[in-house]
């Protein structure tokens, strides 16, 4: 059987897949051409992570099918109900990208308070000439240990960055409409675990009460985060959008920086990907990241092989 994963797949996953007896096809086909390309091959199996999507259109064209993988958590660029209703299986990797993208967030967060964003432009500019003035800019940073984060959407990525706050001296707030406590385990590099319960409160309590706030939450109609909440939030506050573009009012984000409600804020996911708006760009407030959450080596290692272990289980 023939599986093409169109936006790629690590080493890893093509190893385990060939050792299963699949053909792995890594060649990257344009939109337009998947669907002649998947009927020609007689691909069984087509896995895909942002880039490419399938609608009902290819579902309904290409026979052969039989899975539909995404390499990563959220499948809006998939119609997962359609395909599984023509008898397709929908698979998808939750688990594997979380610590990544908590990485990132704790990455974006540490240069905010920091101030690293600018410093890393400025100094190559104005280092051997403005030194001093550089030095006073940058003087007012700020601790991430004793700050409270709030974190919005407790899955498993909201608890991977939990993980990383608690383990940076921070409290945890938490706001998830499915979630009444969550038990979250840290466990340490010579074998010690550490418990701590979680118990979510309100989202306008999150709010109100966080100096930091990171998203984790789905792609849905609404904004999360919109001018109202923005308007509930403590004066200062840092932000990060490592979830999906749309869930922040991005007009609204610049107009609460402008006003001084929003100290800085991170975006790894804009509205408008591939082409983000100027103003965000140009924003000096604004940590930026193209969508690199769940890019790191061990992440797709371990996409790459869920994968294929669900495919090998699924199709024998």
């Amino acid at each position: 059987m023939k599986v093409l994963a169109n936006d790629g797949i690590s080493q890893s996953g093509i190893d385990a897949l060939e050792k299963g007896g699949y053909e792995v096809i890594t060649t990257t086909v344009a939109q337009e051409q998947l669907i002649n390309y998947i009927n020609e091959k007689e691909i069984s199996v087509l896995l895909v992570r942002s880039a490419t999507t399938v609608r009902k259109d290819l579902i309904n064209a290409c026979p052969s099918l039989k899975i539909i993988g995404r390499g990563g958590v959220g499948m809006d660029n998939i119609d997962v109900e359609y395909a599984r209703e023509k008898g397709l299986k929908v698979i998808n990797t939750p688990a594997a990208s979380s610590h990544s993208v908590a990485e990132l967030v704790f990455g974006h967060l540490y240069g905010l308070a920091r101030y690293l964003h600018n410093s890393n432009r400025d100094m190559p500019l104005e280092g051997d000439s403005n030194f001093k003035g550089l030095k006073k800019a940058y003087a007012k940073g700020t601790e991430l240990k004793g700050k409270t984060l709030g974190v919005l959407g407790f899955g498993r990525i909201g608890q991977a960055t939990a993980k990383v706050a608690l383990g940076a001296g921070m409290k945890v707030v938490a706001f998830d409409p499915f979630l009444d406590k969550v038990n979250l385990e840290l466990d340490f590099f010579d074998g010690q675990t550490v418990n701590f319960e979680i118990e979510t409160i309100s989202k306008e309590d999150v709010l109100k009460q966080s100096d930091f706030i990171t998203l984790h939450v789905p792609a849905q109609k609404d904004y999360v985060i919109d001018e109202a909440e923005f308007n509930m939030m403590k004066d200062g506050v840092i932000i990060a959008n490592a979830a999906r573009g749309g869930v922040v009012n991005e007009v609204a984000l610049v107009k609460a920086i402008e006003n001084g409600k929003v100290a800085r804020a991170a975006l790894d996911v804009f509205e408008k990907e591939p082409k983000p708006e100027i103003q965000l760009l140009m924003n000096p407030a604004l940590s930026l990241t193209p969508h690199t959450g769940a890019a790191t080596n061990e992440a797709q290692d371990r996409i790459g092989t869920e994968l294929a272990s669900q495919i090998i289980s699924i199709l024998g």
